[in-house]
């Protein structure tokens, strides 16, 4: 696959990922965090607001991946 094609489906399913999980994280957070104190609140955005990361990191190792022609 060429790079420039790579890149560009990569591009697209990081801008997909990213709000796809943002509507997902905050549909559970609305759910379950309504009577939680304030350090819940503190610590399951943190901790969703970097677990993105990891899917993102492996679409950016594949796009970054040697071509196979």
């Amino acid at each position: 696959m060429p790079v420039r094609l790579r890149k560009f489906i990569g591009t697209i399913l990081i801008v997909v990922l990213v709000l796809v999980y943002a509507l997902v994280a905050n549909t559970i957070a609305v759910a379950t965090l309504g009577n939680a104190p304030w350090s819940g609140h503190l610590l399951y955005f943190s901790l969703t607001g970097l677990l993105w990361v990891l899917p993102a990191m492996v679409i950016i190792k594949w796009m970054a991946g040697p071509s196979q022609q």
